[in-house]
């Protein structure tokens, strides 16, 4: 069956089709019913079922024979290093971990922060809690440790697992630093820490609470996998949120596995045995979904990759690993992609490598720009395939489903809508629009399987944030419109959120960071165009009357600020010194019309400026940084 015939029969019963899909996982109980409506428009999926995501994702192939295939490949070229894990090997460590833990006092419902760079053991620790139904929340090791402190203080972990240190092309980072002051900053104290000593950086262990990650599971009993309800969360990660506060989204366990099982098949194409890589981090759902739990539910060969698209050591690292470990299907940030075009625009290097293993490139995280797209199928010469889903929903909301039969690519669009979303482009009343019309793009509800029912220990926000807005629907936060083949187009964020290098981060919370600057009165945020990582971060800072400090001083003490409280990942790195914001009469600030300006976009007068002569006052400084050329 075709993709037409797949949708329409997902449409005619969706509770049969996701229960069929259900067929794939083994269960310890099996589900009677896939859809719970009960508290709707709080909905869930396979409630009353009971499994374990450890054992779907590590046992059963060991116990299907298939102990000696690699589960993952470690491919380091920042520490020159490379090695693959079976099965049977991931099951003997993960049981292991596990069972350490548990010695500790972890037990089923307790949550476990992840701080970890990108090696096997950090996919060891997210499925050693699977094992347990201890809930993980993986926290990237980019970020500070003032951002980590509040991810402690909203999940409380009874533990946390993290490594000595992370390593870049030019520097180590340091982890256990910034480990150790967001432990002094947070409110709840974890009972322990387990520390993975790399060996570029032994860190040093406070006696009482950290202990070492092989010291700690020496003669322990291995743990065996624990059963959960269809609806205990397997983990928590966080995501932006337009105030600044992150935003906890849940994963539910049973919907997660049926739902990435589905979509390996039908919209990768892999399956047992195949090589899967996905270039992201396990920080960011992209590692969540493809980099650990999917591929490894679908019996394939998962890449753990740690380096960069260019520089480890060259733009041709990525074509390297794909000969290498002979990848099927690859998926990575356009952001990379954009990278290696500016070091290697003719595609030179592309040639020095074998490719004949890969059947797809699939792209995600941001606007795919349709000349990097036809850049990639120009030179690596395999479909080159946009993808469109959230932190929130864990897979793709929209895709070319390879599995399914390849539909005609048009680039700029993620395609079509997948079984599970039913996609409308809505008006600011909540009714549908013509095609080609830009609108709000929402889901029908119910969501599918394995996509958020709510937030961790906030459900009034979950609701104010995605589904009050459009009753009956789940609003996504993106602006786009649907042509009329069904195709859909995603064209901006309809919030303040900004996409740096496939990275959704909140300008609200680096306008907190600023405002905390002395001298700092008032300040604003917006992402501007770029032509690398797709936004990029600007500043805009109205001083104190007294502060009489050269501009250069403060723009470099605020960029210093932003490094320390949310780390490098947001790539702040410019700031104006201006003398008022653009505002509206009811005191909200221009934001979109600031974005335009900067980007030499047109852009007309609001009517409900205060004053215009700001706006030209806003360019003048935009000049200074070379934008707002228009």
């Amino acid at each position: 069956m075709g993709y037409s015939d797949i949708y329409a029969k997902w449409k005619a019963d969706p509770e049969g089709f996701w229960m069929d899909a259900a067929g794939a996982i083994d269960w310890v109980k099996k589900p009677e019913r896939a859809l719970n409506d009960d508290r709707a428009p709080i909905y869930e999926w396979f409630t009353e079922a009971t499994v374990n995501t450890c054992w779907n994702a590590v046992d059963r192939h060991v116990l299907a024979g298939r102990g000696d295939q690699l589960a993952i490949i470690h491919d380091s070229p920042v520490t020159h290093l490379k090695h693959g894990i079976t099965y049977a090997e991931l099951q003997a460590r993960v049981a292991s971990l596990a069972g350490a833990l548990r010695a500790k006092g972890v037990e089923k419902g307790d949550r476990v922060i992840i701080y970890m760079p990108m090696v096997p053991e950090a996919l060891e620790a997210m499925l050693a809690c699977a094992r347990l139904g201890a809930i993980h929340s993986v926290v990237f090791g980019g970020f500070a440790a003032t951002e980590l402190a509040v991810r402690i203080d909203d999940c409380k972990p009874k533990a946390i697992i993290a490594a000595s240190c992370g390593i870049e092309p030019a520097r180590v980072v340091h982890y256990k630093p910034l480990l150790d002051a967001a432990i002094e900053q947070a409110h709840h104290k974890p009972d322990f820490c387990v520390i993975f000593q790399r060996e570029q950086e032994v860190a040093k262990l406070i006696e009482g609470r950290d202990v070492a990650w092989h010291t700690f599971q020496f003669g322990v009993e291995p743990a065996e996998c624990v059963p959960v309800e269809g609806n205990h969360p397997a983990y928590i990660l966080y995501t932006s949120g337009t105030t600044g506060a992150p935003k906890g989204v849940v994963r539910p366990t049973a919907g997660h596995l049926v739902a990435l099982n589905w979509t390996m098949r039908a919209i990768y194409n892999c399956g047992v045995g195949d090589v899967f890589w996905a270039a992201s981090d396990v920080g960011w759902v992209v590692g969540h979904s493809y980099i650990c739990y999917a591929p490894l539910i679908a019996g394939c060969t998962t890449v753990v990759f740690e380096g960069k698209p260019v520089g480890t050591p060259d733009a041709g690292t990525f074509w390297r690993v794909i000969q290498e470990h002979k990848v099927k299907s690859f998926f990575t940030a356009p952001t990379a992609l954009r990278a290696i075009k500016r070091e290697d625009p003719e595609g030179k290097l592309v040639g020095d490598y074998n490719l004949r293993h890969l059947q797809a490139l699939f792209l995600a995280g941001e606007r795919a720009d349709p000349d990097t797209v036809q850049w990639a199928q120009r030179h690596v010469g395999v479909p080159v395939i946009d993808h469109w889903w959230q932190t929130e929903t864990g897979f793709a909301i929209a895709a070319n489903p390879l599995g399914l039969g390849l539909l005609p690519v048009k680039v700029g669009s993620p395609s079509v809508a997948m079984p599970g979303f039913d996609v409308q482009v809505l008006d600011e009343g909540g009714h549908e629009v013509a095609p080609g019309t830009l609108g709000a793009i929402a889901i029908k509800l119910p969501l599918p399987p394995g996509t958020l029912p709510t937030l961790w220990n906030a459900e009034e926000r979950f609701l104010k944030s995605y589904l009050n807005h459009f009753p009956g629907y789940y609003e996504t936060g993106d602006a786009g419109y649907v042509d009329e083949d069904g195709y859909l187009y995603i064209m901006a964020r309809t919030d303040d959120v900004i996409n740096v290098a496939g990275h959704r981060l909140s300008t609200g919370a680096m306008e907190e960071v600023l405002a905390s600057h002395r001298d700092v009165a008032e300040c604003a945020v917006i992402g501007v165009a770029d032509d690398l990582k797709g936004q990029s971060p600007l500043g805009f800072l109205c001083l104190n009357k007294g502060a009489d400090r050269d501009p250069a001083e403060v723009v470099a003490e605020c960029v210093k600020l932003m490094r320390e409280r949310i780390g490098p990942v947001a790539d702040f790195k410019r700031a104006v010194v201006v003398e008022r914001l653009p505002k509206t009469r009811s005191g909200k600030i221009l934001r979109a019309t600031m974005v335009n300006i900067a980007d030499s976009k047109p852009w007309k007068m609001p009517a409900t400026i205060d004053d215009p002569a700001i706006l030209d006052e806003i360019a003048g400084a935009l000049k200074t940084l070379g934008l707002a050329k228009g």
